[in-house]
């Protein structure tokens, strides 16, 4: 593999409903992961670490890497959050939101990783403070752009500045897939006419959406085609699943640590209905990123009330997708 070229790996969250159901344990989930041929693995903490983010036992981390070695993956990033109520009637100053990122810093250090991904709620301040930790522990951190926001909005805005501002190394986005959703997920849709949507409203919403019509236009129109609640629930998937140009990228290239490949759904021929995938990626090739896209499978939660959810499968399709656009 050339160090220039895009690497493949998997989120772990993407077996969430085997990982829960018990039919699938920790190291399956790894096992999986390398039968794809990926080499980066991603988890969030506080699914995959019972005590997380406490440092886990020696033992737990003499296994850990045991698995890598194993199966020939390695660490890739750590999902972590930033739970501010934690503590019934006290809301986290920023002071105590710092010394539990500095946690998760050191979690994701011990385990290998080199990137952690940041919630989108995490506020540029915080990042400020918690950088010079990060680059004690070489540690790259990437704040998620995750819709409804995308690369150039304020808060993304907000954080740039302080990359800027700092002229750290250590700081800069991850930009998830579900950011470039150009047609609904038809798994969101379906479900909701499942749920009594009407389907007529519902395709209505999937039209405007791929035309690219704003969202809150979809909206009004709804409310005045209808006054239930499920059918206002389908014209807001518009504004929850946005659609910024790939080449927004372009420009911010420089600081892209890490991408999501958020997906809902693969078909048999390896194509992801909703989300333009050889567009992003072309844009990613373009602009020279080398870091890793893994597989973050969502389609999951959209289907389990009326078949057996594989995502196995699912992430093996994604994964072949990936092949197919060129990352190797």
């Amino acid at each position: 593999m050339k160090d220039n070229s895009i690497k493949r790996g998997v989120s772990l969250y993407s077996y969430q409903e085997e990982f829960f159901l018990k039919k699938m344990s920790l190291e399956d989930c790894i096992a999986e992961t390398a039968k794809t041929g990926a080499t980066g693995i991603e988890i969030v903490g506080e699914q995959s670490v019972p005590g997380c983010p406490k440092i886990p036992s020696d033992a737990f981390i003499a296994q850990w890497f045991e698995w890598m070695e194993k199966y020939n993956v390695t660490p890739v990033a750590h999902d972590m959050f930033l739970d501010y109520n934690k503590q019934k009637g006290h809301y986290w100053t920023d002071e105590e939101a710092v010394e539990s990122f500095k946690k998760d810093i050191r979690f994701a250090s011990a385990l290998g990783f080199k990137v952690i991904r940041v919630i989108v709620n995490t506020t540029p301040e915080i990042m400020e403070k918690v950088i010079p930790y990060a680059e004690d522990h070489d540690i790259k951190l990437g704040i998620e752009v995750h819709a409804p926001w995308h690369i150039n909005s304020p808060w993304m805005t907000r954080h740039w500045e302080v990359m800027e501002k700092t002229g750290t190394k250590h700081f800069g986005f991850i930009p998830d897939m579900g950011g470039f959703t150009k047609r609904l997920p038809m798994v969101q849709v379906n479900r909701l006419i499942r749920q009594g949507a009407d389907p007529d409203i519902a395709k209505f919403v999937c039209e405007q959406h791929e035309k690219g019509v704003m969202a809150e236009y979809t909206i009004y129109e709804v409310s005045r085609m209808s006054d239930r609640r499920i059918d206002m629930s389908v014209a807001e998937l518009s504004r929850h699943n946005t659609f910024a140009n790939p080449v927004s990228l372009k420009e911010h290239m420089d600081r892209i640590v890490h991408v999501h490949g958020k997906f809902y759904d693969m078909t048999e021929d390896f194509i992801e209905p909703s989300i333009p995938y050889e567009d992003v990626i072309h844009v990613l090739k373009d602009g020279g990123y080398n870091g890793y896209i893994c597989s973050e499978y969502e389609g999951n939660r959209h289907i389990q009330d009326i078949q057996e959810v594989d995502s196995v499968k699912q992430v093996k399709r994604h994964q072949q997708m990936l092949v197919n656009y060129g990352v190797e």
